[in-house]
């Protein structure tokens, strides 16, 4: 049975959350291979609602859950995410949760240095402020505190001062007071001995799941178009969220993915700042917004909604490898007469089926429409195929059609069991 990467197809938010947890039941093992508590996601199960930022989505149906090595992990924050979920009756121990021992923390001047930097810029990224982006920093500077140096003190304290010798020099320039090192040194090692304890090479575990026949689902955090690659750059977020980072994300290897299932709604939202071709600001926007609640898991910040755009979704499609959709809040759009599809943009007067690298270029773009009839009949809840109205049938159709590949799944609401399957990834 082959394995399944899940990511987000367009710019996070597509309620990835549910899905997961609904295939979750169909996996032996989940992992998150990437972002940190910048993402969120919302699991609905029954009269629980769970929301989880670090944890992965198995956690709450009891399976092995494994935050890889490309995840960079606020200790104190998956503390407090363990012992909310635990409240709700959840029990995370360390046969059930794997934290990978190769993984970076971030720590608390990383949170300072994304909220000082964030409120001095004139050109706002519209971070968190929860420090993920300095964390990739200092990973990618080699400089960073891994889990394994928590065992370690000599070596945690040769690293705290690598450390501070590059933040001391950013913290005075932008008016924040200096580290203590030992008073660093303490905070790390009163935390320790409660994070260790999940502390595993996750790349040996993984590599002996697989080779037991197990089946590993890799949940991905934002969306593909927020890759600090591929996405509409400087406005993305700090990692690789593509699905192929499920693999340098986990230690698993090129092959392990399998099955890439991309999560897209029926129409486009996007958080901060940042290019939007398709963003509506009438009354069909704030409808968006207010049916579909779009607000954020993690922030609270409101979202801003759009019509759907095929020519992003496409473009997400060929960078994933994306090998069947599963399609969001179709019941968002009930009662609308007429929707929309960008179906490409008009750039400098020619037509252009893609979104450009350049900032400028992006800023620029005007989205070419096709219009289609709505529905007045509700969507909500529908658990087959032959309960949805005629012309929702035509606009999922239609959608296939513009991205180049076919919808695997179809939510009709937050609920798990309101899920229509046409194909299980599982067995693909």
């Amino acid at each position: 049975m082959a394995n399944v990467t899940v990511i987000g197809a367009q710019w996070g938010d597509e309620g990835k959350g549910k899905l997961v947890d609904w295939l979750s039941n169909r996996a032996d093992v989940v992992v998150r291979f990437q972002g940190g508590h910048n993402a969120g996601h919302t699991l609905v199960v029954g009269n629980q609602t769970y929301k989880l930022s670090l944890l992965p989505s198995g956690v709450v149906q009891g399976k092995l859950s494994i935050i890889g090595n490309g995840v960079v992990v606020d200790p104190w924050h998956l503390l407090k995410e363990i012992g909310q979920i635990r409240e709700q009756g959840v029990d995370i121990t360390p046969d059930m949760l794997v934290l990978a021992d190769n993984a970076c923390l971030i720590l608390p001047i990383h949170r300072d240095l994304d909220q000082a930097r964030e409120a001095a810029a004139t050109n706002k990224i519209g971070t968190t402020g929860r420090g993920i982006g300095p964390a990739y920093e200092d990973k990618v500077g080699r400089r960073a505190i891994r889990v394994a140096d928590l065992a370690d003190r000599e070596a945690l304290e040769a690293k705290i001062d690598r450390l501070l010798a590059h933040h001391t020099p950013l913290r005075r320039g932008l008016g924040l007071p200096e580290v203590d090192p030992a008073g660093l040194l303490a905070e790390l090692e009163a935390m320790a001995g409660k994070i260790l304890p999940y502390a595993r090479p996750a790349w040996l575990l993984l590599d002996e799941q697989v080779k037991a026949g197990k089946r590993v689902l890799f949940e991905g955090a934002q969306g593909a178009l927020l890759d600090v690659d591929h996405g509409t750059y400087p406005y993305v977020t700090s990692s690789n969220t593509v699905a192929g980072q499920a693999a340098a994300g986990s230690g698993l290897g090129p092959k392990g993915p399998g099955y890439v299932l991309g999560i897209v709604k029926a129409y486009t939202t996007r958080v901060g700042e940042g290019p939007f071709p398709t963003e509506l600001f009438d009354d069909v926007g704030k409808h968006l917004g207010t049916v579909g609640r779009e607000f954020g898991t993690v922030t609270g910040r409101e979202r801003r909604c759009g019509w759907f755009d095929a020519a992003l979704v496409r473009q997400s499609v060929a960078l994933n490898g994306i090998a069947g959709i599963a399609l969001t809040k179709l019941d968002v759009l009930d009662g609308l007469p007429t929707l929309k599809i960008c179906t490409g943009y008009r750039l400098n007067g020619q037509e252009i089926g893609y979104l450009p690298a350049g900032l400028k270029a992006q800023g620029q773009l005007e989205p070419v429409y096709e219009e289609m009839e709505g529905w007045s009949q509700t969507t909500q809840g529908a658990r087959s195929w032959k309960d949805l109205p005629a012309s929702a049938v035509k606009y999922v159709r239609r959608i296939e059609e513009l991205i180049g590949a076919p919808v695997a799944l179809l939510s009709t609401s937050p609920q798990r069991d309101d899920t229509i399957l046409m194909r299980d990834p599982f067995q693909d």
